[in-house]
C-alpha cells in the first residue's frame, strides 16, 4: 500500500468510526460498519457496508428511513475527511449478521 493510500485508509477508518458511534446510539439494530476499497480505482471503488443484527432489524431500518440517515451521515463524515464520493446509493450497502457474505463485497 502506498503512503497516500495509507492516509486515505486512515481517514476513511476515522470517519466510519464516527459514523458507527452515532449509529449505535441512533439506529435500532445497527451493529457495525465496514468498508472495502481498491485504491487503484479510488474513490469509485469504495463500498461501505452497514451491518444490522438481524434481517428484521435491517427491514425495520429501511422502513423507517434509517438507511437515508446513515447514507447522509456517511457522506458528511467522509466529506469532512476530504473524501468525496458521488452517490451514496452506489457505495453504501446494508446487510445483516444473519446473511453476511463478505464474498459479495470483495473487489476484483
Amino acid at each position: 500500500m502506498k503512503k497516500t493510500d495509507k492516509k486515505i485508509e486512515n481517514a476513511i477508518r476515522i470517519a466510519l468510526t464516527e459514523v458507527c458511534d452515532v449509529a449505535l446510539d441512533e439506529v435500532p439494530g445497527f451493529k457495525w460498519i465496514t468498508h472495502f476499497v481498491n485504491y487503484d480505482a479510488f474513490p469509485s471503488s469504495l463500498v461501505v457496508v452497514c451491518v444490522f443484527a438481524t434481517k428484521s432489524d435491517l427491514s425495520s431500518a429501511l422502513s423507517t428511513h434509517h438507511d437515508d440517515f446513515l447514507r447522509t451521515l456517511i457522506t458528511n463524515k467522509l466529506s469532512a475527511a476530504n473524501i468525496q464520493c458521488k452517490d451514496s446509493r452506489q457505495y453504501v450497502r446494508f446487510d445483516s449478521e444473519e446473511t453476511w457474505e463478505i464474498q459479495r463485497y470483495r473487489l476484483h
